[in-house]
């Protein structure tokens, strides 16, 4: 059983921070990409930003040079830190990690957070 549980929404300023914790606990063998994606009513979930296993990070064009993925690999944690945020951040963040819990098979799956929501008012 793998959970991952999440932290740090709120409600904030235009211009404010805000950073997201996403920790992965469980029968984990292995993490491989881990990374942060958002949704609003009526749109599909899309992805805000991502880090491999190795540190490469990937983000989304609306968010680059705002936000910051960063993992602390032996807490099995993955952070987002938000800065400049604009109203159109405004979403439910889930986080996402593909993750394998059987050492012999070498497969993997994603595994979701329950989501958590930020606010940036207009």
């Amino acid at each position: 059983q793998v959970q991952l549980v999440e932290s740090g929404g709120g409600l904030v300023q235009p211009g404010g921070s805000l950073r997201l914790s996403c920790a992965a606990s469980g029968s984990i063998f292995r993490i491989h990409t881990m990374g942060w994606y958002r949704q609003v009513p009526g749109k599909q979930r899309e992805l805000v930003a991502a880090i491999t296993s190795s540190g490469s990070p990937n983000y989304a064009d609306s968010v680059k040079g705002r936000f910051t993925i960063s993992r602390d690999y032996p807490k099995n944690t993955v952070y987002l830190q938000m800065n400049t945020l604009k109203p159109e951040d405004t979403a439910v963040y889930y986080c996402n990690a593909n993750i394998q819990t059987d050492w012999s098979t070498g497969s993997s799956r994603a595994y979701w957070g329950q989501g958590t929501q930020v606010t940036v008012p207009s």
